[in-house]
């Protein structure tokens, strides 16, 4: 019974101080940080909402992707094509939170809870594309590749 005591234990420790926990940090950050560049650029700025919304969502994508980048997944430097796919994998996001976000203060929600409303329901979707398709784990990827090469081709094509 201790074993599987310890063995849960041990994935919960990794899940929450591994990537996914830091990745949760650093997206609870940037929706704070995302609320407070909207209020800059809607109350501060006076920009229309749908400008507002659009430039917010930009700042915070490329500094969450630096940060993402470096502290959650570990890269020594940043990368074009990780760039590319996360801004790809932000545009399904960035779309539900920004519809979210236009939509609810039609309804006399404040454009500040219609953004936190937004940001929830776009998490998921960053979750899976962040993790399974922009920062999966390449190497695993090109050891299955080499795993289906026959020995033999392998050898012929090293000489």
């Amino acid at each position: 019974m201790h074993s599987r005591n310890s063995k849960w234990h041990q994935h919960l420790s990794r899940w929450i101080f591994g990537s996914m926990g830091r990745w949760w940090i650093v997206s609870l950050a940037f929706w704070v940080a995302g609320l407070g560049v909207l209020y800059v650029f809607i109350d501060f700025l006076r920009l229309p909402l749908i400008v507002g919304t659009l430039l917010a969502a930009e700042v915070t994508t490329i500094l969450r992707f630096v940060v993402n980048d470096f502290w959650v997944f570990g890269q020594d430097r940043l990368a074009w094509r990780r760039l590319w796919q996360f801004h790809i994998a932000c545009a399904g996001g960035a779309a539900i939170w920004w519809s979210v976000t236009n939509v609810l203060p039609r309804w006399n929600v404040h454009y500040l809870v219609a953004s936190a409303l937004g940001s929830a329901l776009s998490a998921i979707f960053s979750v899976v594309t962040n993790f399974k398709w922009v920062w999966r784990n390449r190497r695993t990827l090109r050891t299955a590749a080499e795993l289906s090469i026959p020995e033999a081709t392998r050898s012929a094509s090293a000489e």
